[in-house]
């Protein structure tokens, strides 16, 4: 069993920077590919980012590339989204995910979810 807890969403300005992170439960975090989904009011989960277990391969959403980067630590069970030239797009409740079989941009392929921290990017 894997607990997630996501942090550091909130009111950004376009061009502002976050830093999302989220915390797992257990000791098996290291076991478990981590990945960055968002939903927007009316939309799918979308996938943004995953990090495999080793924290070398990793794998963005093609909109994201160059702005966001995920990172992992195993020692601190937390991974975490640093978002920079943030749009209004960008606007969405971000949760993490775990998932104990390699990375994946499918959202039903996780297998534990956190609750979500909302992003919201205005001026």
């Amino acid at each position: 069993q894997v607990q997630l807890v996501e942090s550091g969403g909130g009111l950004v300005q376009p061009g502002g920077s976050l830093r999302l992170s989220c915390a797992a439960s257990g000791r098996t975090f290291s076991y478990y590919a981590m990945g960055w989904f968002r939903q927007a009011p009316g939309k799918e989960r979308e996938f943004v980012a995953a990090i495999a277990v080793g924290g070398v391969y990793s794998r963005y959403i093609d909109s994201v590339k160059g702005r966001f980067t995920i990172s992992r630590d195993n020692a601190k069970n937390t991974v975490s989204l640093q978002m920079n030239s943030l749009k209004p797009e960008d606007t969405a409740i971000y949760y993490c995910g775990a998932r104990r079989v390699g990375v994946s941009i499918l959202a039903h392929e996780y297998d534990y979810w956190g609750q979500g921290t909302q992003v919201t990017v205005s001026s």
